[in-house]
């Protein structure tokens, strides 16, 4: 008898495991980061699934064409943090913004391929090839300008044609009307910058041909 409670006298206590409970900071912790990775993951599907009005052109346009409803439509689009890079659609366009170099139809227009109207430095001239012109010739094709010169019977060396500007855009090909028109009848309305309009103009008016050249890959 007295073994017996000697033994139990010196049996060491059981331990018992106990839940946690609310105010235990292991629990705390492990809520906190739980409903922080929902709230994160949240907010990357919403920002993934997120889209932003931007204008895109409905025709193409070329340097000088003004930005208004008859020429840009409206594309919801994810642009993933790039909403600057493009022209916002959540307000109408200023009235006096225009396009400073060819944007295609259908695409997205970049804040960098607008002015003001006062800030565009070219200036349609209209061109009328001697020869017949390239099927690739059309509005927002890029092309360069040479000027071949009038044959000359009493020069020893036939002068050779020379490049008056390159990398234009084609702001218009219009079809003939008269009913002589020469060579192929087409006028070429180029964007040609302020800088060599004085080149141009006098490759008009002098003894030769202005001819449109299109530069490969320039067609819209």
């Amino acid at each position: 008898m007295s073994t017996t409670v000697q033994a139990a006298a010196t049996s060491p206590a059981a331990v018992r495991l106990r839940r946690p409970g609310w105010r235990d900071p292991r629990l705390l912790l492990g809520l906190v980061l739980v409903a922080v990775s929902v709230a994160l993951g949240s907010w990357l599907v919403a920002s993934a699934g997120r889209t932003v009005p931007v204008y895109a052109a409905e025709v193409p346009l070329v340097a000088g064409d003004v930005l208004d409803p008859d020429t840009l439509v409206v594309r919801e689009v994810r642009l993933a943090g790039a909403e600057d890079v493009y022209l916002s659609a959540a307000e109408p366009p200023p009235e006096d913004l225009v396009v400073v170099r060819t944007v295609g139809a259908g695409e997205l227009v970049p804040l960098a391929a607008t002015a003001e109207r006062s800030d565009l430095d070219v200036r349609p001239v209209a061109i009328t090839p001697s020869g017949p012109l390239s099927r690739s010739v059309v509005t927002g094709a890029t092309v360069d300008l040479w000027f071949v010169p009038a044959d000359d019977v009493s020069a020893p060396v036939p002068a050779a044609p020379r490049q008056l500007a390159a990398a234009l855009a084609v702001a218009e090909v219009s079809e003939p009307t008269g009913t002589f028109a020469v060579g192929s009848g087409q006028a070429v309305h180029v964007l040609v910058p302020v800088v060599d309009l004085p080149d141009v103009l006098a490759a008009l008016a002098a003894e030769g041909s202005v001819e449109v050249v299109p530069v490969p890959g320039g067609t819209p």
